[in-house]
């Protein structure tokens, strides 16, 4: 997630000695000695009470990387005398209750697109708690410890929701029949990118590309790096005038736009969001492409099966084909490939995680349940495959892989600059979409952002050939024409 802050933090050493001989104090904190004040004693105990939750979830202050600040301005500096990296806020006493019982991460974000908490500096960095905390819980001991401390914090007010909110934003579609049909699919992708153009137009770059950007030499602005993006990926496909170019999950049809603009195609692009296919529909009306592109709201399992294509491009789209439909769609596309023809396959890929040893951590990791707050708020029904199931789909397809390159640090890099401009358009983004959406995308992007920074997730391009009868696929016997004045080609238009 992000970074940043600081104030003053009272000494409560009276109470601190009471908790530590009553046997209620298992976990000491060390405070600052200024500014001590008076509150009351039920006050002071709960304070008491959710700084032993804060030690038994984060550690011993001294431990920690941030800092802490309470709802009263009681403030937990990083120990160590070092500056804090980002600072925890608490809304209220409630606060660590509504995060943390029953520990999850859906609860835990939950918590942060509702308020209960937010961060102050390097939500990015802030991110790491997710694991940390879910490490933590099967320290021996912890866990029991802990659901009896924040069983005894207050709770919530009744004018504020104690359930998990059902988030404003993009996760809201009740999603029905079998996982990965047509229907349904078309719903979850929908669900995410029908939040609505005017959203998306605050912080995406011009062309609207969402998907990861291309950094030549990692200082380029998002507009320069998605051009570069997409000059990149039809440099790969190796386009020529006149050739039949599908886009399958166009999106707002930058790339098919830029294709035709820029290399002489005819394109047809499709997706499932009306709303990207009334923007692209205008898009190309403006520029004059009409009848050189068109955009269709079709599912690719809906062409036809005599379609053909010299070139086939995806990207972004095989998140949402789900693991057990690789084969179906790796089938799908090299039948919409003509022999001799390419297709690229532009997508996010993960890691099949191995079983957890052990009982307790077993029960941890099934109750903390990663990945539920994207699956949650942000892509329904979303699978991030492993290479490896990607490849091997692709091969048993028919096609040869010819290339592929792995952009996980452009994809943190793209994913920073989206977060940039989304913050710096808050007021704006709260105006279109409200509070908990602008908070959703805020804490999914920072906590991407590490994912691939950490190599836990990653994004690949992989070229793929359907050779013909003789063998041959059109591709040259060289990377070189890729990068032979780019410079210059990432320029034009």
């Amino acid at each position: 997630m992000s970074r940043e802050s600081r104030p003053i933090f009272p000494a409560a050493t009276n109470h601190t000695e009471t908790a530590r001989r009553s046997g209620r104090w298992r976990h000491p904190i060390h405070f600052r000695p200024e500014s001590v004040h008076s509150p009351s004693h039920a006050s002071d105990a709960i304070l008491t009470r959710c700084r032993e939750a804060a030690a038994l979830l984060f550690g011993q202050v001294e431990e920690r990387e941030f800092a802490v600040r309470y709802w009263d301005q009681h403030f937990e500096e990083r120990g160590g005398g070092m500056p804090a990296r980002y600072t925890l806020t608490l809304s209220g006493p409630s606060a660590l209750r509504r995060m943390f019982l029953p520990p999850s991460e859906l609860r835990l974000a939950a918590a942060f697109v509702r308020g209960d908490f937010d961060v102050e500096g390097d939500l990015e960095a802030a991110t790491a708690l997710r694991d940390e905390l879910r490490a933590r819980l099967t320290t021996p001991g912890v866990w029991p410890r802990l659901l009896a401390c924040l069983a005894g914090l207050p709770r919530a007010p009744a004018r504020v929701p104690a359930h998990l909110p059902a988030a404003s934003g993009p996760a809201t579609a009740s999603l029905h029949g079998r996982r990965h049909s047509i229907r349904r699919d078309a719903a979850a992708v929908r669900s995410h990118y029908e939040v609505g153009n005017d959203f998306y137009r605050l912080w995406l770059d011009r062309e609207l590309v969402y998907s990861c950007a291309y950094f030549r030499t990692g200082q380029e602005d998002i507009d320069t790096a998605q051009r570069d993006k997409m000059e990149h990926i039809c440099r790969k496909l190796r386009l020529r005038p006149g050739e039949r170019l599908l886009d399958i999950g166009c999106g707002w049809g930058g790339l098919l736009r830029h294709a035709v603009r820029q290399f002489g195609v005819e394109g047809l692009g499709i997706t499932l969001s009306e709303e990207q296919a009334r923007w692209a529909r205008q898009r190309i009306a403006e520029e004059g492409l009409a009848g050189r592109c068109r955009v269709e709201v079709r599912d690719y399992r809906e062409l036809p099966d005599d379609a053909q294509f010299d070139k086939v491009v995806s990207v972004g789209m095989v998140e949402h084909v789900g693991l057990e439909q690789l084969p179906a769609y790796f089938a799908r596309a090299f039948r919409l490939t003509r022999p001799g023809g390419v297709f690229l396959n532009h997508g996010i890929t993960g890691s099949l995680e191995a079983a957890t040893p052990g009982v307790v951590p077993r029960i941890v990791s099934r109750v903390w349940d990663t990945g539920s707050f994207m699956q949650r708020y942000v892509f329904p029904d979303g699978e991030l495959p492993p290479l490896d199931r990607i490849v091997g789909a692709a091969r048993n397809a028919g096609f040869e892989v010819r290339d592929v390159e792995t952009l996980r640090e452009h994809y943190a890099r793209t994913l920073r600059r989206w977060r940039q401009r989304l913050e710096r358009a808050r007021a704006a983004v709260t105006a279109v979409v409200g509070d908990e959406t602008f908070r959703t995308w805020r804490l999914y992007m920072a906590g991407c952002a590490r994912s691939f920074a950490s190599g836990y997730i990653d994004v690949a391009q992989t070229v793929l050939g359907r050779p013909d009868a003789n063998g041959h696929v059109s591709l040259p016997l060289t990377r070189a024409d890729l990068y032979a004045g780019l410079a210059e080609g990432a320029g034009r238009g």
